[in-house]
């Protein structure tokens, strides 16, 4: 049995009645700044991502305003990286080994997806056709999803750990606006969204065996942007993600493996589109980790418990002005929780959420 598929078990069985006691406990929160992050408006550190073990994802964008990727080690060194011919890289991960995926854009200004390896090793592709390649998930077993866009518009892709692409469109995608963007499990199953004539964004599950089911939230509006965005699936099958109504309300949803619902929204969220309560992620506890808007267009974290508990999150040092505040962008098993926060002069800077 590989290591990765011990580690998953092992924590499941052995920690699994610690869940309550782990995610309600005292929290502190770290602040970083990868080295040569630039220090002006709309530079600085941007967690994507975080692993079992603490290691962290993301990009920095320095003083002339080029992104890179970083790793930030549960011993705070950082590890900064961009793929060869890169002008812009924009990393996701990492999975449980360390590998990351993402996309760069190279001289040219086109996009190409990238796997870069715990030892530093990048491998780089793009699907048949491709004038725009977009990797955005990586499992714990290194199968990557994405999008990628060609003559005819957008599709999704999956390419398996041995380096096999498969493209794919769901059966409704109108001028073929496909986005792999939102999640890929375990057990392979890719969450994503796609847009109908009317230009209303609907979501998807891609099974393991190919097979994709559509679905709407209840209460998903049918006007343009409106509907159902997807955000997260945890390898249980559970789903978090936003549903907007016919108002342009965002409204947070959970989507249970039976098909069942439970919407949900955070006090103090105000109307709009993208304004109200947007999940980012969910963990295997079934903990979620997202960002609210309030009517000062200030932005905070909040994490809801599976029992439908909502706390809010933010950061000392972010900012109180129209854009800024606290962004999470992901928790792990354990209920760390990195993301960035905007300060006053609206620098972006990291931080980990550590219970």
């Amino acid at each position: 049995m590989k290591i990765r598929t011990w580690m998953a078990m092992t924590v499941m069985c052995l920690f699994a009645a610690l869940a309550i006691t782990v995610q309600t406990s005292a929290q502190a929160i770290t602040t970083f700044n990868v080295p040569g992050a630039g220090t002006g408006p709309g530079l600085g550190t941007i967690p994507t991502g975080i692993n079992l073990f603490g290691l962290i994802a993301g990009l920095y964008i320095d003083s002339s305003g080029t992104p890179h990727g970083f790793l930030r080690a549960p011993n705070g060194t950082f590890t900064t990286f961009d793929p060869t011919g890169s002008v812009t890289t924009i990393p996701y991960g990492p999975n449980l080994e360390g590998a990351t995926t993402g996309f760069y854009v190279d001289s040219s200004g086109m996009p190409h997806g990238f796997l870069r390896t715990p030892d530093g090793t990048f491998t780089t592709f793009d699907p048949a056709g491709s004038l725009a390649t977009f990797a955005v998930n990586i499992n714990d077993f290194g199968a990557i999803a994405g999008y990628y866009i060609d003559s005819s518009g957008h599709h999704g892709f999956l390419r398996a750990p041995n380096g096999t692409i498969t493209t794919f469109d769901p059966t409704g995608s109108v001028n073929t606006f496909t986005d792999a963007f939102s999640a890929l499990n375990d057990a392979g199953a890719l969450l994503g969204n796609y847009f109908d004539a009317s230009h209303v964004s609907h979501c998807y599950l891609r099974a393991s065996d190919s097979t994709i089911a559509a679905f709407e939230p209840p209460g998903a509006g049918t006007g343009k942007n409106q509907g159902c965005h997807g955000a997260s699936v945890n390898n249980f099958g559970v789903i978090t993600g936003v549903s907007t109504d016919s108002s342009n309300v965002d409204r947070g949803f959970l989507r249970f493996p039976n098909g069942t619902f439970t919407t949900f929204s955070v006090k103090g969220a105000a109307p709009g589109l993208m304004k109200g309560t947007v999940p980012q992620n969910i963990n295997d506890f079934g903990v979620i980790v997202g960002q609210y808007v309030d009517l000062s267009n200030v932005t905070h974290g909040f994490l809801r418990t599976p029992k439908g508990t909502i706390t809010t999150l933010n950061v000392t040092g972010a900012g109180t002005g129209s854009g800024q505040g606290t962004f999470p962008s992901a928790n792990n098993l354990w209920g760390a929780v990195t993301g960035n926060y905007v300060d006053s002069s609206n620098v972006n800077h990291g931080f980990l959420l550590s219970p």
